[in-house]
Protein backbone atom coordinates (compact mmCIF):
# COMPACT_ATOMS: atom_id res chain seq x y z
CA UNK A 1 0.00 0.00 0.00
CA UNK A 2 1.31 3.24 -1.40
CA UNK A 3 2.49 5.53 2.00
CA UNK A 4 3.28 8.98 1.08
CA UNK A 5 5.10 10.07 4.64
CA UNK A 6 7.24 6.90 3.61
CA UNK A 7 7.78 7.97 -0.13
CA UNK A 8 8.53 11.61 1.13
CA UNK A 9 11.27 10.13 3.51
CA UNK A 10 12.90 8.27 1.13
CA UNK A 11 13.14 11.52 -1.77
CA UNK A 12 14.64 13.22 1.15
CA UNK A 13 16.97 10.88 1.91
CA UNK A 14 18.23 11.07 -1.58
CA UNK A 15 18.83 14.82 -1.41
CA UNK A 16 22.21 15.46 -1.50
CA UNK A 17 22.27 19.09 0.06
CA UNK A 18 22.02 18.69 3.58
CA UNK A 19 20.40 21.97 3.92
CA UNK A 20 17.77 20.89 1.59
CA UNK A 21 17.30 17.38 3.55
CA UNK A 22 16.58 19.40 6.43
CA UNK A 23 14.33 22.25 5.31
CA UNK A 24 12.28 18.97 4.28
CA UNK A 25 12.10 17.34 7.40
CA UNK A 26 10.98 20.42 9.00
CA UNK A 27 7.64 20.59 6.82
CA UNK A 28 7.40 17.18 7.14
CA UNK A 29 6.42 17.06 10.87
CA UNK A 30 3.90 19.76 9.80
CA UNK A 31 2.34 18.34 7.21
CA UNK A 32 1.73 13.95 7.54
CA UNK A 33 -1.75 13.90 4.86
CA UNK A 34 -1.76 11.82 1.95
CA UNK A 35 -4.25 14.90 0.39
CA UNK A 36 -1.82 17.50 0.15
CA UNK A 37 1.16 15.47 -0.55
CA UNK A 38 1.32 16.50 -4.16
CA UNK A 39 1.26 19.85 -3.14
CA UNK A 40 4.08 19.60 -0.32
CA UNK A 41 6.22 17.74 -2.24
CA UNK A 42 6.11 20.43 -5.03
CA UNK A 43 6.43 23.25 -2.34
CA UNK A 44 9.17 21.40 -0.65
CA UNK A 45 11.48 21.34 -3.60
CA UNK A 46 10.89 24.30 -4.75
CA UNK A 47 11.57 25.95 -1.68
CA UNK A 48 14.11 24.53 -0.05
CA UNK A 49 15.65 24.77 -3.26
CA UNK A 50 15.16 28.82 -3.40
CA UNK A 51 16.74 28.87 0.00
CA UNK A 52 19.78 27.09 -1.53
CA UNK A 53 20.22 29.43 -4.06
CA UNK A 54 19.86 32.57 -1.62
CA UNK A 55 22.49 31.46 0.65
CA UNK A 56 24.94 29.94 -2.13
CA UNK A 57 24.61 33.68 -3.75
CA UNK A 58 24.37 35.31 -0.31
CA UNK A 59 28.07 36.44 -0.87
CA UNK A 60 27.93 36.99 -4.16
CA UNK A 61 26.11 40.69 -4.20
CA UNK A 62 29.12 42.46 -5.45
CA UNK A 63 30.07 45.84 -6.27
CA UNK A 64 32.35 47.56 -8.22
CA UNK A 65 34.09 50.37 -5.77
CA UNK A 66 34.85 53.47 -8.41
CA UNK A 67 38.48 53.91 -9.42
CA UNK A 68 38.56 56.82 -11.64
CA UNK A 69 42.40 57.41 -12.51
CA UNK A 70 44.09 55.12 -11.23
CA UNK A 71 44.97 51.34 -13.68
CA UNK A 72 46.75 49.45 -11.44
CA UNK A 73 44.30 48.20 -8.99
CA UNK A 74 40.12 47.71 -8.22
CA UNK A 75 38.16 46.83 -5.48
CA UNK A 76 35.16 44.88 -5.59
CA UNK A 77 32.96 44.75 -2.80
CA UNK A 78 30.38 42.17 -1.33
CA UNK A 79 28.57 41.71 1.63
CA UNK A 80 30.75 41.36 4.28
CA UNK A 81 33.93 40.66 2.41
CA UNK A 82 36.24 42.86 0.04
CA UNK A 83 38.65 41.60 -3.02
CA UNK A 84 41.55 43.69 -3.56
CA UNK A 85 42.66 42.99 -7.19
CA UNK A 86 46.51 44.32 -7.83
CA UNK A 87 46.88 43.92 -12.30
CA UNK A 88 50.04 46.08 -12.20
CA UNK A 89 52.93 45.37 -9.28
CA UNK A 90 55.39 46.32 -11.07
CA UNK A 91 56.32 47.75 -14.81
CA UNK A 92 55.14 45.08 -17.73
CA UNK A 93 54.17 42.92 -15.10
CA UNK A 94 52.19 39.70 -16.09
CA UNK A 95 50.97 38.93 -12.53
CA UNK A 96 47.99 39.51 -10.55
CA UNK A 97 47.91 39.70 -7.19
CA UNK A 98 44.32 39.47 -4.97
CA UNK A 99 43.44 39.85 -1.27
CA UNK A 100 40.31 38.97 0.55
CA UNK A 101 39.86 41.59 3.09
CA UNK A 102 36.93 39.83 5.89
CA UNK A 103 35.01 41.73 8.19
CA UNK A 104 34.47 40.34 11.27
CA UNK A 105 32.59 37.16 11.23
CA UNK A 106 32.85 36.82 7.30
CA UNK A 107 33.92 33.97 5.47
CA UNK A 108 35.57 33.57 2.68
CA UNK A 109 33.82 31.25 -0.20
CA UNK A 110 35.68 28.53 -1.32
CA UNK A 111 35.28 29.34 -4.78
CA UNK A 112 37.23 32.48 -4.66
CA UNK A 113 41.04 32.42 -4.56
CA UNK A 114 43.46 34.73 -3.24
CA UNK A 115 47.01 35.65 -2.76
CA UNK A 116 46.36 36.74 0.85
CA UNK A 117 43.47 36.80 3.61
CA UNK A 118 43.48 39.85 6.03
CA UNK A 119 41.27 40.83 8.71
CA UNK A 120 39.95 44.12 8.45
CA UNK A 121 39.91 46.84 9.66
CA UNK A 122 44.13 45.87 10.64
CA UNK A 123 45.37 47.30 13.61
CA UNK A 124 49.27 47.35 12.46
CA UNK A 125 50.99 47.40 9.63
CA UNK A 126 54.63 47.63 8.01
CA UNK A 127 54.86 49.31 4.50
CA UNK A 128 58.13 49.97 2.91
CA UNK A 129 58.37 53.15 0.45
CA UNK A 130 57.74 56.41 1.65
CA UNK A 131 55.25 57.21 -0.87
CA UNK A 132 53.35 54.91 1.84
CA UNK A 133 53.40 57.37 4.74
CA UNK A 134 51.00 59.84 3.66
CA UNK A 135 47.79 57.67 2.73
CA UNK A 136 48.09 56.46 6.33
CA UNK A 137 48.21 59.77 7.62
CA UNK A 138 46.03 61.38 5.18
CA UNK A 139 43.35 58.38 6.82
CA UNK A 140 44.42 59.06 10.33
CA UNK A 141 46.12 55.69 10.90
CA UNK A 142 49.84 56.33 11.33
CA UNK A 143 49.61 55.10 14.46
CA UNK A 144 49.36 51.65 12.99
CA UNK A 145 52.81 51.76 11.63
CA UNK A 146 54.81 49.53 13.36
CA UNK A 147 58.05 48.91 10.80
CA UNK A 148 59.77 50.84 8.12
CA UNK A 149 62.98 49.50 6.18
CA UNK A 150 65.48 52.41 6.61
CA UNK A 151 63.80 55.08 8.81
CA UNK A 152 66.19 58.10 8.03
CA UNK A 153 64.24 57.80 4.52
CA UNK A 154 60.93 59.34 6.33
CA UNK A 155 60.56 62.75 6.53
CA UNK A 156 57.22 63.38 7.81
CA UNK A 157 57.18 65.22 11.10
CA UNK A 158 54.52 63.15 12.27
CA UNK A 159 55.34 60.04 11.24
CA UNK A 160 59.30 60.92 12.55
CA UNK A 161 58.10 62.22 16.25
CA UNK A 162 56.94 58.70 16.42
CA UNK A 163 60.04 56.72 15.39
CA UNK A 164 61.61 59.44 18.64
CA UNK A 165 59.41 57.90 20.65
CA UNK A 166 60.55 53.88 19.41
CA UNK A 167 57.17 53.36 17.96
CA UNK A 168 58.16 52.36 14.37
CA UNK A 169 61.10 49.95 14.25
CA UNK A 170 63.72 49.99 11.78
CA UNK A 171 63.82 47.08 9.76
CA UNK A 172 67.07 47.24 7.37
CA UNK A 173 66.60 47.65 4.10
CA UNK A 174 63.41 46.51 1.68
CA UNK A 175 65.66 44.36 -0.90
CA UNK A 176 66.77 42.24 2.74
CA UNK A 177 64.21 43.40 5.30
CA UNK A 178 65.37 42.37 8.49
CA UNK A 179 62.46 38.99 8.72
CA UNK A 180 63.59 38.25 12.56
CA UNK A 181 62.35 41.58 13.74
CA UNK A 182 59.45 41.69 11.25
CA UNK A 183 58.07 37.96 12.72
CA UNK A 184 58.49 39.64 15.99
CA UNK A 185 56.01 42.91 15.52
CA UNK A 186 53.38 40.35 13.75
CA UNK A 187 52.23 42.97 11.64
CA UNK A 188 48.51 42.24 10.28
CA UNK A 189 50.03 43.25 6.80
CA UNK A 190 52.66 43.88 5.09
CA UNK A 191 52.60 46.58 1.96
CA UNK A 192 55.75 45.94 -0.19
CA UNK A 193 56.79 47.11 -3.85
CA UNK A 194 57.59 44.55 -6.41
CA UNK A 195 60.37 45.17 -9.28
CA UNK A 196 59.90 41.41 -10.27
CA UNK A 197 57.93 40.01 -7.36
CA UNK A 198 61.03 37.83 -6.33
CA UNK A 199 62.17 38.89 -2.60
CA UNK A 200 63.31 36.31 -0.51
CA UNK A 201 62.68 37.92 2.77
CA UNK A 202 59.26 38.72 1.83
CA UNK A 203 58.61 34.73 0.88
CA UNK A 204 60.02 33.69 4.33
CA UNK A 205 57.96 36.20 5.45
CA UNK A 206 54.68 35.01 4.10
CA UNK A 207 55.30 31.31 5.17
CA UNK A 208 55.96 33.04 8.93
CA UNK A 209 52.03 33.82 8.71
CA UNK A 210 52.11 37.51 7.64
CA UNK A 211 50.36 38.96 4.80
CA UNK A 212 51.92 40.61 2.10
CA UNK A 213 49.90 42.88 -0.54
CA UNK A 214 51.86 44.89 -3.28
CA UNK A 215 51.49 48.44 -4.25
CA UNK A 216 51.43 49.62 -7.52
CA UNK A 217 51.42 52.94 -7.20
CA UNK A 218 54.46 53.88 -8.47
CA UNK A 219 53.94 52.33 -11.78
CA UNK A 220 50.63 54.66 -12.50
CA UNK A 221 51.27 56.89 -15.74
CA UNK A 222 48.44 59.63 -14.45
CA UNK A 223 49.11 62.38 -11.57
CA UNK A 224 45.86 61.53 -10.13
CA UNK A 225 46.14 57.66 -10.88
CA UNK A 226 48.96 57.30 -8.17
CA UNK A 227 46.96 59.74 -5.81
CA UNK A 228 43.93 57.65 -5.99
CA UNK A 229 45.85 54.81 -4.16
CA UNK A 230 44.59 56.23 -1.15
CA UNK A 231 41.68 53.60 -1.58
CA UNK A 232 43.97 51.03 -1.68
CA UNK A 233 45.06 52.15 1.88
CA UNK A 234 41.43 52.56 2.65
CA UNK A 235 40.21 49.19 1.81
CA UNK A 236 42.60 47.50 4.62
CA UNK A 237 41.04 49.91 7.62
CA UNK A 238 37.65 50.01 5.88
CA UNK A 239 37.71 53.66 5.27
CA UNK A 240 36.57 54.02 1.58
CA UNK A 241 34.93 57.47 2.43
CA UNK A 242 36.93 59.05 4.23
CA UNK A 243 39.01 57.93 1.40
CA UNK A 244 37.23 58.85 -1.27
CA UNK A 245 36.45 62.27 0.51
CA UNK A 246 39.94 63.04 0.48
CA UNK A 247 40.77 61.94 -2.88
CA UNK A 248 37.62 64.16 -4.37
CA UNK A 249 38.79 67.13 -3.10
CA UNK A 250 42.55 66.90 -4.26
CA UNK A 251 41.43 65.32 -8.16
CA UNK A 252 38.93 68.74 -7.95
CA UNK A 253 41.89 71.10 -7.29
CA UNK A 254 43.88 69.24 -9.48
CA UNK A 255 41.26 69.98 -12.34
CA UNK A 256 40.80 73.85 -11.17
CA UNK A 257 44.25 74.59 -11.36
CA UNK A 258 44.95 72.80 -14.50
CA UNK A 259 41.66 74.37 -16.48
CA UNK A 260 43.03 78.01 -15.05
CA UNK A 261 46.79 77.00 -16.55
CA UNK A 262 44.74 76.33 -19.82
CA UNK A 263 43.80 79.75 -20.10
CA UNK A 264 46.98 81.58 -20.10
CA UNK A 265 48.16 83.17 -22.87
CA UNK A 266 52.20 82.07 -23.38
CA UNK A 267 53.31 78.26 -23.35
CA UNK A 268 57.00 78.22 -22.10
CA UNK A 269 59.07 74.96 -23.38
CA UNK A 270 60.30 73.37 -20.61
CA UNK A 271 63.57 71.44 -19.79
CA UNK A 272 64.25 68.55 -17.09
CA UNK A 273 66.43 66.18 -15.38
CA UNK A 274 70.42 66.98 -15.19
CA UNK A 275 73.51 64.62 -15.93
CA UNK A 276 74.75 61.80 -13.77
CA UNK A 277 77.82 60.13 -14.89
CA UNK A 278 78.00 61.78 -17.69
CA UNK A 279 74.50 60.80 -18.83
CA UNK A 280 71.71 63.36 -18.89
CA UNK A 281 68.08 61.77 -17.46
CA UNK A 282 65.03 62.95 -18.02
CA UNK A 283 61.68 62.31 -18.10
CA UNK A 284 59.93 60.13 -20.85
CA UNK A 285 56.92 61.62 -23.01
CA UNK A 286 54.36 59.34 -20.89
CA UNK A 287 55.97 59.70 -17.45
CA UNK A 288 53.51 61.22 -14.60
CA UNK A 289 56.16 63.92 -14.42
CA UNK A 290 55.60 64.81 -18.82
CA UNK A 291 51.92 65.04 -17.54
CA UNK A 292 51.99 67.44 -14.84
CA UNK A 293 54.15 69.99 -17.38
CA UNK A 294 51.72 69.16 -20.10
CA UNK A 295 48.65 69.82 -17.45
CA UNK A 296 50.75 73.37 -16.14
CA UNK A 297 50.41 74.53 -19.54
CA UNK A 298 53.96 73.77 -20.93
CA UNK A 299 55.29 72.33 -23.84
CA UNK A 300 57.81 69.62 -22.38
CA UNK A 301 61.04 69.72 -25.03
CA UNK A 302 60.64 65.55 -24.67
CA UNK A 303 57.13 65.23 -24.76
CA UNK A 304 57.09 62.98 -28.12
CA UNK A 305 59.86 60.41 -26.28
CA UNK A 306 58.14 57.05 -26.37
CA UNK A 307 57.94 54.93 -22.75
CA UNK A 308 56.65 56.31 -18.76
CA UNK A 309 60.30 56.24 -17.36
CA UNK A 310 63.54 58.58 -18.00
CA UNK A 311 65.59 58.84 -20.90
CA UNK A 312 69.35 58.35 -21.08
CA UNK A 313 70.90 60.92 -23.43
CA UNK A 314 74.03 62.69 -24.23
CA UNK A 315 75.22 66.32 -22.95
CA UNK A 316 75.21 66.91 -26.62
CA UNK A 317 71.94 65.68 -27.59
CA UNK A 318 70.29 67.49 -24.95
CA UNK A 319 72.29 70.92 -25.21
CA UNK A 320 71.55 70.65 -29.13
CA UNK A 321 67.51 70.27 -28.41
CA UNK A 322 67.64 72.37 -24.46
CA UNK A 323 69.92 74.58 -25.06
CA UNK A 324 67.05 77.62 -25.48
CA UNK A 325 64.18 76.05 -23.21
CA UNK A 326 62.36 78.39 -21.09
CA UNK A 327 62.62 77.33 -18.08
CA UNK A 328 64.85 73.85 -16.23
CA UNK A 329 62.99 72.13 -13.48
CA UNK A 330 64.26 69.14 -11.56
CA UNK A 331 68.11 69.32 -11.89
CA UNK A 332 68.29 66.44 -9.74
CA UNK A 333 69.42 67.17 -6.18
CA UNK A 334 70.80 70.61 -7.26
CA UNK A 335 70.09 73.45 -5.01
CA UNK A 336 71.86 76.11 -6.41
CA UNK A 337 74.05 77.32 -9.28
CA UNK A 338 77.75 77.47 -7.94
CA UNK A 339 76.65 73.54 -7.50
CA UNK A 340 75.65 73.22 -10.98
CA UNK A 341 78.92 75.17 -12.56
CA UNK A 342 81.36 73.16 -9.93
CA UNK A 343 79.64 70.30 -11.46
CA UNK A 344 80.19 70.89 -15.73
CA UNK A 345 80.57 74.19 -16.48
CA UNK A 346 78.56 73.15 -19.47
CA UNK A 347 75.36 73.86 -17.80
CA UNK A 348 76.36 77.88 -17.74
CA UNK A 349 75.64 77.20 -21.77
CA UNK A 350 71.88 76.80 -20.92
CA UNK A 351 69.67 79.57 -21.64
CA UNK A 352 68.02 79.13 -18.35
CA UNK A 353 70.99 79.10 -16.21
CA UNK A 354 71.81 82.16 -17.80
CA UNK A 355 68.22 83.73 -16.78
CA UNK A 356 67.84 82.24 -13.33
CA UNK A 357 65.10 80.19 -14.94
CA UNK A 358 66.02 76.88 -12.99
CA UNK A 359 64.00 75.59 -10.36
CA UNK A 360 64.35 72.28 -8.03
CA UNK A 361 62.83 70.42 -4.93
CA UNK A 362 66.20 69.81 -3.63
CA UNK A 363 65.86 72.55 -0.56
CA UNK A 364 62.47 70.78 0.52
CA UNK A 365 64.64 68.29 2.72
CA UNK A 366 63.07 66.28 5.85
CA UNK A 367 64.37 66.30 9.66
CA UNK A 368 66.68 63.44 8.34
CA UNK A 369 68.02 64.69 5.00
CA UNK A 370 65.26 63.01 3.03
CA UNK A 371 63.64 64.82 0.25
CA UNK A 372 59.62 66.18 0.61
CA UNK A 373 59.31 66.02 -3.05
CA UNK A 374 59.74 62.27 -3.64
CA UNK A 375 57.36 61.28 -0.43
CA UNK A 376 54.86 63.42 -0.52
CA UNK A 377 54.07 64.74 -4.70
CA UNK A 378 52.75 61.03 -6.10
CA UNK A 379 49.88 61.73 -3.08
CA UNK A 380 49.40 65.36 -3.42
CA UNK A 381 49.61 66.14 -7.19
CA UNK A 382 47.31 69.42 -7.11
CA UNK A 383 50.40 70.81 -5.16
CA UNK A 384 53.14 69.91 -7.70
CA UNK A 385 50.99 71.40 -10.29
CA UNK A 386 50.76 74.31 -8.22
CA UNK A 387 54.26 75.27 -8.10
CA UNK A 388 54.60 74.52 -11.88
CA UNK A 389 51.50 77.09 -12.71
CA UNK A 390 53.17 79.15 -10.17
CA UNK A 391 56.84 78.92 -11.98
CA UNK A 392 55.23 78.89 -15.41
CA UNK A 393 52.56 81.34 -15.29
CA UNK A 394 52.92 83.30 -12.11
CA UNK A 395 50.47 85.87 -12.83
CA UNK A 396 47.74 82.76 -12.57
CA UNK A 397 48.58 82.46 -8.91
CA UNK A 398 50.51 85.65 -7.59
CA UNK A 399 49.77 84.71 -3.49
CA UNK A 400 50.79 80.94 -3.81
CA UNK A 401 54.06 79.58 -1.56
CA UNK A 402 55.40 76.57 -3.27
CA UNK A 403 55.55 72.99 -1.56
CA UNK A 404 58.37 71.39 -3.50
CA UNK A 405 60.17 73.68 -6.20
CA UNK A 406 61.92 76.58 -5.17
CA UNK A 407 64.10 78.64 -7.70
CA UNK A 408 67.97 77.68 -7.15
CA UNK A 409 69.78 79.55 -5.02
CA UNK A 410 73.02 81.23 -5.85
Amino acid sequence: MFNPNTYLVKQISLLKNNKLALCAKKILRLFMSKKYFPLILFLLIFGCKQKEKTDQNKNTNEKEIAINYAEGFKITEYNNFKIVTVTEAWPDSDQTFKYALLKKGASLPDSIKVDAVINIPIKSIVVTSTTHIPSLEMLGVENTLVGFPNLDYISSPKTRARIAKNKVLELGQNESINTETTLELNPDLLVSFGVEGQNKALNSLERGGIPIAYNGDWVERQPLGKAEWIKFFAAFYDKHDLADSIFKTIANKYEEVKKRASKADQKPTVLSGAMFKDIWYLPQGGSWAAKLIKDAHADYLYKDSKGTGSIALSLEEVLDKGQNADFWIAPNSFDSYSSLNDASSVYSKFRAFQEKKIYGFASAKGETGGLLYYEVAPNRPEWVLQDLVHIFHPSLLPDYKPHFFQPLAE
